[in-house]
């Protein structure tokens, strides 16, 4: 039947039972005609013989009419009503909070700080040279002496604004960061050569940026090259969505020579109005906490520490816990190498006094004193080694149960293809795929081998890497092994886009893999009567399960895979024996046991 005022005549509602006078006087036609059309139907009547519904729809129907049931309409303008109710209602898009209110505790006091800016783009686009320009033009607002030592970040003034720019160029660095938790960049400045225009490393620095949620700067650099095509880069970067300002868009768009130092200030400028709408800020009465930008030893000094402060205040003779590393303050140091006693939100510093070389990314906190530092290191120090053993890879499945439990509301992919005439119906099929609660979200795209980066940005990212027709170099392998990142190959794209679809819906098929989770020697080889041997065993990494899959190495060689079938405490059965204590194992259907043999134990996941 015709929905009201959409197809057809407008509906008539009548009751079940209605009189063929009454009928005539609703539709508007004479009772003879209605009489004339229910004798063709076969039916005699008069008017006032009474009609049911059916039959008088039927009637009303050849005439050009259309008759609902009593009620019928109204129940149908509230239903409609209730299905327009949640849209009305639908509340807007959760905002992501800007990343530095993970420093903020609620209700504590803040002040505004200088914005942290990094620098991305292709390579010999000027990332380095538009870097050593802005230090060499304007260090602190112009302070003599300059930068007498690198230490991976400085500061300068524009419009009496200070803002600090991390001097490690590359999205590879800044996504090294992300994937060990650290974010420091509050803009990407991406530099675009005028000329060459958006090439793949440019790409995969925007996706890599927008997968931080960080806003963009573009720096449109050697625009006073004869080969310079800024209209062409314009148009590039608005077919990848970043609609430049000229156009009426909200990405800033500058053009630049950094060989020749022009428009520098103007580019300061946009980062200090786009700085503006972020307003970050920070309490910097409070112990310091902040992020590891770069750290080496030397030889004279010992370990130097380059940090960046995200909130509170550093001060010399400071307790600080850096990831596994620990020390105390002796000495500080700013970019021009002069040695300073504090350093606020936003200030890069390099000290001294770290008891060993800490990772670029690591976080950074000052404690109450050396043994609580000391504790603090050492237990991430275990932390980490458990998670060499114990790395579980971001699969689908897991992906999907995340989702289920509220902790994931995008399924993040990195898609790599054979070539571009594949990945475009790849993308357009995956970017239909999702729900409302779980949407699939293409974090970066690209053709040919699956490679390091690819790993470092899934990582990250919490995505699942997905390749089509193409293999992953060995590199990559290892790097996602140990960073627990699932990569997926496929050869037909609708096995692609079917997995894709059945890890949303929860469907997709588990699959297994081993997971090494300790390591054992054997150290001597008992004879127990009637039961074989049994090896005597310390247990040097991890641990022993009983029940557990076991592999038995051997000068190198594995020389058998069973499972532990026994596994005891001097004379009591145990479950499991932990790292650092001896324990007696037997293996299924084995007791050729030599000392010095090396038995691994793995246990089987569930794996995507």
């Amino acid at each position: 039947m015709a929905e009201p005022g959409v197809n057809g005549p407008e509906p008539i509602e009548v009751p079940p039972m209605i009189s063929v006078r009454d009928l005539s006087e609703i539709i508007g036609v004479s009772p003879i005609d209605l009489i004339k059309n229910l004798m063709a139907n076969g039916i005699m009547a008069n008017i006032n013989q009474t009609l049911d519904f059916d039959t008088a729809a039927i009637v009303a129907e050849d005439m050009g009419y259309e008759l609902v049931p009593e009620g019928m309409l109204a129940a149908a303008e509230e239903e409609k009503e209730e299905k327009v109710e949640p849209e009305a209602a639908a509340e807007p898009e959760e905002e992501v909070p800007p990343y530095w209110q993970m420093f903020v505790d609620p209700g504590e006091p803040v002040e505004p700080r200088p914005p942290i800016i990094t620098v991305l783009g292709h390579v010999d686009h000027g990332k380095t040279t538009l870097l050593d320009a802005i230090r060499e033009a304007n260090v602190a607002g112009g302070e003599a002496g300059g930068i007498t030592q690198h230490i991976g970040a400085y500061q300068v003034v524009q419009q009496g604004k200070k803002i600090t720019f991390i001097d490690t160029p590359g999205h590879e660095a800044f996504t090294a960061m992300r994937a060990r938790g650290a974010q420091v960049t509050d803009i990407a400045v991406l530099v675009v050569a005028a000329g060459d225009g958006l090439m793949p490393q440019t790409l995969e620095a925007i996706n890599h940026a927008r997968a931080a949620r960080v806003p963009i700067v573009v720096a449109l650099n050697k625009v006073d090259l004869a080969t310079a095509r800024p209209q062409r880069v314009l148009q590039q970067l608005a077919e990848e969505d970043l609609i430049p300002d000229a156009w009426g868009g909200d990405t800033f768009v500058v053009e630049i020579s950094a060989l020749r130092k022009t428009g520098i200030d103007e580019l300061l400028d946009a980062i200090v109005l786009v700085a503006e709408s972020l307003e970050p800020a920070a309490n910097p009465d409070k112990p310091a906490v902040g992020t590891v930008l770069e750290a080496e030893l030397d030889r004279s000094r010992g370990v130097t520490a380059t940090l960046l402060i995200q909130a509170g205040t550093l001060h010399k003779g400071d307790n600080i816990v850096a990831g596994a590393t620990y020390g105390r303050v002796r000495a500080m140091f700013d970019e021009r190498g002069k040695q300073t006693e504090e350093a606020g939100p936003a200030i890069p510093v390099a000290i001294l006094g770290l008891n060993e070389v800490p990772r670029a990314g690591d976080i950074f906190e000052v404690v109450e004193d050396e043994s609580t530092a000391r504790a603090i290191a050492e237990e991430q120090q275990e932390e980490e080694e458990k998670g060499k053993l114990y790395t579980v890879p971001t699969s689908l499945e897991e992906l999907f149960d995340r989702m289920q439990a509220g902790e994931v509301k995008e399924l993040n992919l990195i898609v790599k293809a054979d070539v571009q005439g594949s990945l475009e119906p790849i993308e357009s099929q995956l970017e239909q795929l999702g729900t409302d609660e779980l949407k699939v979200n293409v974090l970066h795209t690209g053709t040919g081998t699956i490679t390091e980066n690819d790993i470092m940005l899934a990582s990250a990212s919490d995505a699942v890497v997905v390749g089509f027709n193409v293999p992953a170099d060995g590199v990559a392998k290892r790097q996602a092994e140990a960073e627990g990142v699932d990569v997926r190959l496929y050869s037909i794209i609708y096995r692609l886009t079917e997995d894709v679809q059945k890890a949303l819906e929860g469907l997709l098929e588990p699959e297994y893999k081993k997971f090494l989770i300790g390591q054992v020697e054997v150290r001597a080889v008992f004879s127990i009567p009637r039961g074989g041997n049994v090896a005597g065993c310390y247990v040097t990494d991890g641990k022993v399960k009983r029940g557990a899959i076991a592999r038995l190495f051997r000068t190198g060689g594995m020389v058998y895979e069973g499972e532990v079938d026994s596994l005891k405490r001097f004379t009591e059965d145990v479950r499991e024996v932990a790292q650092g204590y001896e324990c007696g194992m037997g293996l299924t259907y084995y007791d050729d046991y030599e000392e010095g043999d090396i038995i691994r134990v793995y246990e089987e996941r569930q794996v995507q």
